[in-house]
């Protein structure tokens, strides 16, 4: 531990939070901190933003993950949930470019939580990878700290805290990332495993995608404003990206390309750290 990490630890007018998403990496970290910093654990503030959509496996995870840390994982909400905000957005579906489900229901939940209060926020980005997290635009009060780059913890290393205690979270066998069944960020194959292990979510986010457009005022409400719905991808509608997805697997399967290797080593192998596909940190660690 670092001697200005240090400081911040012993700080008698600090909170500590840590933020778990339901993905690997942020539980890794609580467990790191558990079994290594038990004094950081002691005063630490676990929390989880709760859009009300994520998958069953998530709140599965989530549940092991607070009974092995033998602490509470405080649920925070926005108080609304995701249909309200889309009405406020005018019927426009949230994507890379604008990101207002993160903003309205995950950012906004934990600034709240914070409030006015200094804090160190531990952050699980690994010593092998290159993304940012939380940006806390100005406020002074929330100091990011990143233990696994200060101990140079690397992929390998999480994948180990995970399996030698509460295992890895279910959804990694078809989907590289925590967050919303309808995540923009989820790439086509991944369309295709909700679809094969969640067909009723899948037909939710169909159904967001053939909504007649609307506008929200405060006088009328939302009133309609003629034309087909947005979509989730800029590849086309759901329907169309699976269809690329299965027809994509079929062929890799005809050249051997799939093997039938543990999911669990597919994942560690692949590189789901490319910053042309990063969602927001705050979402998927």
């Amino acid at each position: 531990m670092s001697q200005s990490f240090k400081a911040l630890v012993d700080s008698p007018d600090m909170r500590h939070v840590l933020g778990i998403s339901g993905g690997k990496d942020s539980a890794a970290l609580a467990i790191y901190i558990k079994e290594n910093y038990p004094e950081i654990h002691n005063k630490v503030e676990y929390f989880f933003s709760d859009t009300g959509a994520e998958l069953t496996e998530a709140y599965e995870f989530l549940d092991k993950l607070e009974a092995y840390l033998g602490k509470e994982i405080v649920k925070l909400s926005s108080g609304r949930d995701f249909d309200h905000h889309l009405k406020m957005h005018n019927g426009l579906l949230p994507s890379p470019q604008i990101r207002w489900c993160t903003r309205e229901m995950k950012i906004k939940p934990f600034e709240d939580f914070v409030g006015t209060d200094n804090v160190v926020s531990y952050v699980g980005i690994r010593a092998d990878e290159f993304r940012d997290g939380y940006q806390a635009g100005g406020k002074t009060n929330i100091v990011p700290v990143f233990p696994f780059i200060e101990d140079g913890l690397v992929r390998d290393d999480i994948f180990k805290l995970l399996e030698d205690t509460i295992g890895i979270p279910e959804y990694y066998r078809w989907r590289s990332r925590s967050g919303c069944y309808f995540c923009f960020f989820q790439r086509q194959d991944e369309w295709l495993g909700l679809k094969e292990n969640h067909p009723h979510l899948f037909e939710l986010a169909k159904e967001y995608e053939t909504r007649e457009r609307t506008k929200f005022n405060w006088r009328d409400g939302e009133v309609a404003t003629g034309g087909v719905g947005y979509t989730w991808s800029q590849s086309g509608n759901l329907d169309e990206i699976v269809e690329k997805a299965r027809l994509k697997r079929e062929k890799q399967t005809e050249e051997g390309v799939i093997s039938s290797d543990r999911w669990q080593d597919v994942l560690k192998a692949s590189d789901d750290d490319d910053p042309e596909d990063q969602s927001c940190m705050i979402c998927s660690l």
